[in-house]
C-alpha cells in the first residue's frame, strides 16, 4: 500500500443551507447533501471533498492507496474537523474506509455508490467519462421507456398537460439556441415521467437522470444544438402520455434514447472529448 500527502488543490465551492442540510451547487446535480451543521458548509468550502472524490474516481488515488488525517490537514491547510467530515462523506459513498492505526484506504469501484449524483459527476468530469457515459446511457435505455409507458397509464391530468407543454417549450428553446433554458425543461420533462410512473425504483432514478443531462451538456459531451428528430420524439412521447397510449409512449422514448446513444457514441471512443 502507498501513502500520500500531496496533490492538487481543490477549488472553492458555494454553499447554502436548507432544511438543516448543507447544499452546494458545485456540479450538475445542483445539490449535494451531507449532514447538518456548520462543519459541513466548511467542508464544501474547503474543496477537500471534491478534490479527493475526483482523484479517487479517475484513478489518481488508486485502490488500496492509504491517506492519513495528518497528511490531508497539511495538504489542504484545513482543520481536523473538515478533514474528518470530508472522509466521513467519502466513506458514506463507499469510496474509502477509515480505520484506526490503518488510515484512510481507497476502495475498489465495486464498493462505490455509483448512483450517488456527485460520484456520477466526478466520473463524468474525469478520465473515465466515456465509460461512465456509456453506463448511464444504457441505464436510461433500460429504464426510461418502461417508465414512460407507466406514466401514460398512471399520470394525473396535470402531469399529462405539463409534459405536452414542456415538449412544446423545448422545441421553441432548442430551435432558438437557448440551450440553458432547454436543459432545464429537458430535466423537468424526464423527471416528471419517472416520478409519475408509479414505480418507486424508477422514481428514485430521477436525480441520476438529472445529473446525466446536466453533466453531458456542461462537459461538452452532447451536440451544441438539439437535433430535430429528438425534438419530434419528445413531442411524440408527450402526446402519447397525454392520451394514455402506453405502447406508443414507450416506443417514442426508446427511439429518443437511441438518438441520445448515437449522439454520444463518438465520445465513448474518444477519451479526450469534453475536456
Amino acid at each position: 500500500m502507498t501513502r500520500s500527502g500531496h496533490g492538487h488543490e481543490g477549488s472553492e465551492q458555494r454553499a447554502s443551507s436548507a432544511n438543516d442540510t448543507a447544499t452546494v451547487r458545485a456540479s450538475p446535480t445542483g445539490a449535494v447533501k451531507s449532514g447538518a451543521g456548520e462543519s459541513n458548509v466548511e467542508v464544501l468550502h474547503s474543496g477537500v471533498l471534491d478534490t479527493l472524490g475526483k482523484e479517487i474516481t479517475d484513478g489518481r488515488l488508486p485502490t488500496g492507496h492509504v491517506l492519513t488525517l495528518d497528511t490531508l490537514e497539511e495538504r489542504f491547510g484545513v482543520s481536523r474537523t473538515v478533514v474528518r467530515e470530508s472522509v466521513r462523506i467519502l466513506q458514506s459513498m463507499g469510496l474509502v474506509t477509515s480505520r484506526r492505526r490503518v488510515g484512510i484506504t481507497v476502495q475498489p469501484r465495486r464498493s462505490w455508490n455509483v448512483f450517488d449524483p456527485r460520484v456520477i459527476w466526478w466520473r463524468l468530469a474525469g478520465e473515465g467519462r466515456e465509460a461512465q457515459l456509456r453506463s448511464l446511457t444504457e441505464l436510461r435505455i433500460a429504464v426510461e421507456p418502461l417508465a414512460t409507458a407507466d406514466a401514460a397509464r398512471n399520470a394525473s391530468g396535470e402531469v399529462r398537460s405539463r409534459v405536452v407543454e414542456l415538449s412544446s417549450m423545448m422545441r421553441a428553446k432548442g430551435e432558438a439556441g437557448e440551450l440553458d433554458d432547454f436543459l432545464e425543461l429537458d430535466i423537468e420533462f424526464h423527471t416528471a415521467l419517472l416520478r409519475t410512473s408509479g414505480n418507486e425504483m424508477f422514481e428514485a432514478l430521477a436525480d441520476v437522470v438529472a445529473v446525466v443531462l446536466r453533466g453531458r451538456t456542461q462537459l461538452g459531451l452532447m451536440p451544441h444544438q438539439p437535433v430535430p428528430r429528438a425534438l419530434d420524439l419528445h413531442e411524440r412521447a408527450a402526446h402519447a402520455v397525454a392520451n394514455a397510449r402506453s405502447e406508443e409512449a414507450e416506443d417514442a422514448m426508446r427511439e429518443l434514447l437511441a438518438e441520445v446513444r448515437d449522439a454520444v457514441v463518438p465520445v465513448w471512443g474518444n477519451p479526450s472529448a469534453g475536456k
